[in-house]
């Protein structure tokens, strides 16, 4: 079982404009843990922090201060500790035609994961990459593995690259808002997705999102940033329905309308998503 725990996080940019320079400090010694089989939401308007807490989980960028432990232990930052730390930590970028090269074929895309971190051998990824198309409900046959990613539907494109950030075989999965860029008639067969592929897995998952109702009903803790701090943290249905903050408050009140979020939560429970404990059996949401 992998915990990922964040102690103090901080990050720090040095800005040049012609020959001033300034600071611009993005994150502000965030805390939080992730554990396996929960998910925290991590919720923000534009700005405030959230992909800058991502890059610094996935170590592409360097925090300026503070420390990153998986189970206890501290993190490496290149060669060999980098790659373990990375076949252990995976990500699930916004958009997945950024995220995946036109010129690869969808084979490509999940046998060089497969090959990388040892999960399978020349003879048997091609075969593997079938089965992790299965695990996201895509077409598995060879013709499928053979398309290019622009051959696809936004919602396919994004199974592709969830089914890319399984291959190594991670414990914590890191998803950047990951339904942000789809139809909303396919948000919430992906989320579904995620959900069940958290359970299967026992996965420690961190949920980037702006959108309250899906942090909401897909989450066990949210946690609330506003330029580069958290202001707000907790159970998910108790940050909803009785926030102590006023810019959570904002943020609220800029959410679509509680009918809305009790459709989406009853299309949720038609379609059988799992949901977190604290909201599987409460009978109003809105």
């Amino acid at each position: 079982m992998t915990t990922l725990t964040a102690t103090d996080l901080s990050k720090t940019y040095l800005l040049r404009n012609g020959l001033r320079f300034s600071r611009l400090q993005a994150v502000k010694e965030v805390s939080f843990e992730l554990s396996p089989g929960r998910t925290l939401a991590l919720v923000g308007q534009s700005g405030s922090g959230k992909s800058t807490i991502a890059k610094l989980l996935m170590q592409l960028e360097t925090p300026t201060s503070g420390s990153l432990l998986l189970d206890g232990a501290p993190i490496g930052r290149r060669g060999r500790a980098l790659a373990d730390y990375r076949h252990q930590v995976q990500m699930v970028f916004q958009d997945p035609f950024a995220s995946l090269n036109p010129y690869h074929s969808i084979a490509h895309h999940l046998v060089r994961p497969l090959l990388l971190h040892g999960r399978a051998t020349s003879t048997t990824a091609r075969g593997a990459a079938k089965e992790l198309l299965d695990r996201v409900n895509l077409p598995s046959d060879e013709a499928f593995l053979e398309r290019r990613p622009h051959e696809l539907s936004g919602g396919q494109r994004q199974r592709v690259a969830i089914a890319r950030a399984l291959a190594p075989g991670p414990s914590v999965l890191v998803a950047d808002e990951p339904v942000s860029m789809l139809d909303v008639s396919v948000r919430l067969g992906v989320l579904n997705l995620l959900a069940r592929l958290q359970q299967e897995e026992d996965l420690a998952m961190l949920y980037i999102t702006h959108d309250l109702a899906t942090a909401r009903h897909f989450s066990d803790e949210i946690m609330v940033m506003f330029e580069g701090r958290v202001v707000e943290r907790g159970p998910a249905d108790d940050v909803i329905l009785s926030p102590q903050q006023e810019f959570t408050r904002r943020l609220l009140a800029a959410a679509p309308e509680p009918a809305t979020n009790q459709r989406f939560l009853a299309e949720a429970r038609r379609r059988g998503v799992p949901m977190p404990d604290h909201l599987a059996h409460q009978e109003d949401l809105a």
